[in-house]
This record gives structure tokens, C-alpha cells and sequence, in this order.
């Protein structure tokens, strides 16, 4: 069954269920149809479309689902697409909400989306001095409810980002690792995409005049306009913290490779003194005085420990070992 909740709301209290197989409902004052579908056949949207009124470019538009998030105007009814987002591992996944809106109908058609409208649905039926309003508030509290739902998400990438960080202060970043932030980086570019076009709905919401949406409720979709742009804030922040956590984790192997190279190069310092002694007293010739010498043995060998105790003291001091 794809129509999830249909009823009429009456002084902001939910009337009787609505089948979408009877004629529109005769209503006046702010009294409406709230119709909720998901994913349904293009049949369905069809004979709403012929109770309701509704554009028939809308309604191809609710059907495709492959729409940018968008306003429009269509004589005295407004047509709204809305992205929803939410992370499945590490990847984003979107779902589409086709919003129609007219003087005394909302109908909202769900593709791809993990959440439903039941929360809101109950939240503004608490309330009904905004049900009260009209469809316009309702509209409101649906976009805002989608918009809410990008906070968790951003958050969740943020902990995962933050946590290799952590990862990174303590030891190299693994192959794996990196391309996982990579994958997160990728995954905050397509959002921007999303959050862009969004913005430009919101904004259009609180400027344009636009049928069906009184004057009164421009401060609420003002709000969403906000939150909007705090998650905008909040992505852009995170990818250039997944750029740093990047960087950093060159600069810290770098860095560690540095000191690698400096280790085995004191090594090598010192152990080329008893390497360039043993290699003199090698050489075969016969006429060599040292080679007479009682102690000569000891004195070079006291000469070489002598010499390296004061490599291996430079270098120590001068951090290289």
C-alpha cells in the first residue's frame, strides 16, 4: 500500500481518513487534506492529480524522483522537492520528498527515504495552533523535519574523522585509512551538491512571494533557511579537517622517516671509524711499524672506543640518535 496516512484536518485537529479514490472534499477556512505516499505507481499520482488539480509537469517530476531539490509555482499551487539524506556505513544515501501545496491539500510523495513522516505527522498534531494554520506550516515542519535529519549524519562522519585523527597523532595511517578519507571527503562534496540547492529552496521560501504560503509563516522557513546553512558551515569545516588530518599524517611520516634517516646515518658515522682502522691494519704490506708495537693492539683498540663514545655523544646531543 503506498498511501501511508490520509486524512482531513479540521480547526487543527486530524477529521476523518481520506481515500484518494473519492472526489475532493468540499472545505473552507484553513481546514485541508493531508495526503502522504511512498513510492507510488504513476496511476495513483494520476488520479490525484485530476482530484486535486495538481500540474502535470509536477507530477512527472514526483514520479521521476531523480529531481535537484527545487521550488515551483504552478498557478495557485506550490511544488516542492526536498532531499533527504542519511549514512549507511560510510556512504550518504538520498531519498527524494515531492511536496504539492495548495489552499487546502498537501500531498507529499516519499522515494528512497529510511524516514517516514509519522514523527512529524504526530509532532504537529500536538500542535494544533500551527495544524490550525493551513498546509503552509505543514510544509514547514516537513522540510525542517528532512533538514534535522542531516545533523546526525554530519555528526557521525565527524566522530569518524575526528577518531583517525587521534589514530594518526599515534601512528602511521594505514593504506586503508587514508583512502577511507578519502571515501568521507568524496561523500562531503556530493552532500555540498545537495545542501546547495537546498539553501536556494529555503531561501526562496522566506524572499518570494509564492501562492499558498502566508506572510506569517516566513520566520519559520527562515529558520530552516539557518539550520541550512549551520550544516553548510559544518561540512565545509569537516572537509578541510579531513584535508589537515591528511596533510598532517604526511608531514608526522615525513618527520619520522627524518629521524629513521638520521639514525642509520650516525650509525654509519661511527661504525666507519673500526671499519677504516680494520681496513689499514688489513692491507698486506710488510714494512708497517705499528706491527712491532707490544700494545699497539690495545692502544687502537682503546682509539677506536674512544672515537665512536665521542660520535655517539654528538650525535645524542644533537638529537640525531
Amino acid at each position: 500500500m503506498t498511501v501511508v496516512a490520509s486524512y482531513l484536518y479540521s480547526n487543527g485537529k486530524r477529521g476523518r481518513a481520506i481515500s484518494i479514490d473519492e472526489p475532493r472534499p468540499a472545505l473552507n477556512g484553513n481546514d485541508f487534506v493531508w495526503i502522504g505516499l511512498h513510492e507510488p505507481p504513476v496511476e495513483e499520482l494520476e488520479k490525484l492529480a485530476r482530484t486535486y488539480g495538481l500540474h502535470e509537469l509536477a507530477v512527472e517530476d514526483a514520479v521521476n524522483a531523480h529531481q535537484i531539490p527545487k521550488v515551483e509555482a504552478y498557478g495557485d499551487q506550490l511544488f516542492v522537492v526536498a532531499k533527504t539524506a542519511y549514512l549507511d556505513g560510510d556512504k550518504i544515501k538520498y531519498g527524494e520528498t515531492a511536496i504539492f501545496i495548495g489552499q487546502h491539500h498537501i500531498i507529499t510523495v516519499r522515494h528512497g527515504s529510511a524516514r517516514g513522516h509519522a514523527e512529524v505527522r504526530a509532532q504537529l498534531e500536538a500542535s494544533p495552533q500551527l495544524l490550525v494554520q493551513g498546509p503552509d506550516y505543514v510544509l514547514h515542519g516537513i522540510i525542517d523535519f528532512i533538514v534535522d535529519g542531516y545533523l546526525p549524519t554530519v555528526q557521525t562522519i565527524e566522530d569518524r574523522v575526528l577518531e583517525m585523527e587521534q589514530k594518526m597523532l599515534a601512528n602511521f595511517l594505514e593504506r586503508e585509512q587514508i583512502r577511507r578519507l578519502f571515501r568521507l571527503r568524496r561523500q562531503l562534496i556530493l552532500f555540498g551538491r545537495i545542501l546547495g540547492p537546498m539553501s536556494e529552496v529555503a531561501g526562496k521560501l522566506v524572499n518570494l512571494e509564492l501562492p499558498c504560503l502566508d506572510k506569517k509563516a516566513k520566520p519559520f522557513f527562515r529558520d530552516v533557511l539557518d539550520h541550512v546553512r549551520r550544516i553548510e558551515s559544518m561540512v565545509g569545516g569537516l572537509r578541510e579537517v579531513i584535508t589537515s588530518v591528511f596533510e598532517a599524517s604526511n608531514l608526522l611520516e615525513q618527520q619520522r622517516q627524518g629521524v629513521i634517516t638520521r639514525q642509520l646515518a650516525s650509525w654509519a658515522a661511527i661504525l666507519a671509524v673500526p671499519t677504516a682502522v680494520a681496513g689499514i691494519y688489513g692491507m698486506n704490506f710488510e714494512n708497517m711499524p705499528e706491527l712491532k708495537t707490544e700494545y699497539g693492539y690495545y692502544v687502537v683498540l682503546a682509539a677506536i672506543v674512544v672515537l665512536c663514545g665521542l660520535l655517539w655523544y654528538r650525535f645524542k646531543k644533537v638529537g640525531w640518535l
